[in-house]
């Protein structure tokens, strides 16, 4: 696959790669090949930096021996701490030839590498390295098609590679079959910290296997898979997981669809639940019924600072319920609760300015009224006879 266009600061390196490539015959790099080789060599000459020589010659080798173009960015980075090459059409054979320099890079803290088609065969290339690294602690892998034998071997390196503490899978399509190797990570990995798996395809089943690895857990303090289709059995699975948990901080599962039940689960957690900190419900189709049992929760949790439910149809009603739930509870450490998109009447409006002489701090957000008008005749305008 050919390079993509030329990105801001590419001419400039080339401009200098070109200057330098009046090298004598048999300096480093200067192994006579193809013109494509011999075009890469001359590329990422000048833009060298003391100590990148032996990497840079491992990277471009193998890339030879696969076949693939040489990514600029990854020659221009060199030793710098993030190497970030999104959207850069590395495919499969790409991944394999940079799995190789990376084993050897000790330089590389944060990997992104979202939007590069790398399928389950790059992924499998790429796990290899990830289990033998132990410098990269953030990875990004979104937006792959990794699919569930390249979550499987993506999960199996992280289980082993302690350094990781970040890990971004959004848009891989995962599916149940890609949960059961999600979860055995959760189980395994103590030292992860963020993991986001937002925009996939994680149904009911996945929620049901989520949900008691999530119980086990004992590190994560970040948890984002909102976008998904967690729903009925599954979104109740995955609340009694976060009832269980001790460790979590961040829950974004908005846009999920976890319906009354899902609310009413979540409720119940939050009851128990004394380190949550941030939860996100937009738009999971939460009735003015689900809200009053999520509600619940609130009138004896001591540590949740943010509440998201906005676009939800729990009308006015759903949103003085949990207010109500909120003033119900003096040592509530809410700061923001979020009804955005939620048409709220007067007497909701009432009991907030009630709420805040409890909790001065805090702050509620809801959608913009409508002006009431007041209903006057207006004078008709009549032309002077």
């Amino acid at each position: 696959m050919r390079g993509r266009l030329q990105g801001p600061g590419e001419k400039e390196d080339q401009e200098e790669a070109a200057a330098a490539s009046g090298r004598p015959a048999g300096g480093p790099g200067a192994k006579k090949g193809s013109d494509t080789d011999s075009d890469s060599d001359r590329d990422t000459e000048g833009a060298r930096r003391p100590g990148e020589l032996g990497e840079d010659t491992l990277y471009l080798r193998s890339c030879r021996a696969h076949s693939v173009v040489p990514a600029s960015c990854f020659l221009r980075q060199g030793s710098a701490p993030e190497l970030r090459m999104r959207h850069r059409g590395l495919g499969p054979q790409g991944a394999r030839a940079l799995a190789c320099a990376l084993t050897s890079n000790p330089y590389v803290k944060r990997l992104d590498l979202r939007d590069n088609g790398l399928c389950e065969a790059g992924a499998e290339a790429l796990a290899g390295a990830l289990s033998k690294t132990r410098s990269i602690c953030d990875v990004d892998l979104s937006e792959n098609r990794l699919g569930a034998d390249g979550t499987r071997a993506i999960c199996a390196a992280l289980a082993v590679s302690p350094a990781v503490q970040r890990v971004q899978l959004a848009g891989n399509g995962l599916e149940e079959q890609a949960a059961q190797y999600l979860a055995e990570l959760l189980l395994a990995h103590t030292g992860l910290k963020s993991l986001d798996l937002s925009y996939n395809q994680l149904n009911d089943q996945a929620g049901e296997m989520l949900g008691p690895a999530l119980a086990e857990n004992t590190g994560l303090t970040e948890l984002n898979v909102r976008w998904n289709h967690l729903r009925g059995p599954g979104a109740i699975a995955f609340a009694r997981g976060l009832e269980a948990n001790i460790f979590l901080r961040v829950l974004d599962i908005s846009y999920n669809g976890c319906g009354d039940s899902g609310a009413s689960a979540v409720g119940e957690a939050l009851k128990t639940n004394n380190v949550l900190e941030e939860l996100y419900m937009s738009n999971n189709r939460i009735s003015a019924a689900g809200a009053l049992n999520l509600g619940l929760g609130l009138r004896v949790n001591q540590t949740l600072r943010i509440l998201a439910v906005s676009r939800n149809p729990m009308r006015s009603e759903g949103c003085s319920g949990v207010l109500k739930s909120v003033q119900a509870n003096p040592q509530s450490a809410l700061e923001l609760l979020d009804f955005s998109d939620i048409q709220v009447n007067r007497e909701f409006d009432d009991l907030a300015s009630s709420v805040k002489v409890i909790l001065p701090g805090l702050c509620i957000k809801t959608a913009a009224r409508r002006v009431e008008y007041k209903k006057e005749l207006l004078a008709i305008f009549r032309p002077s006879e």
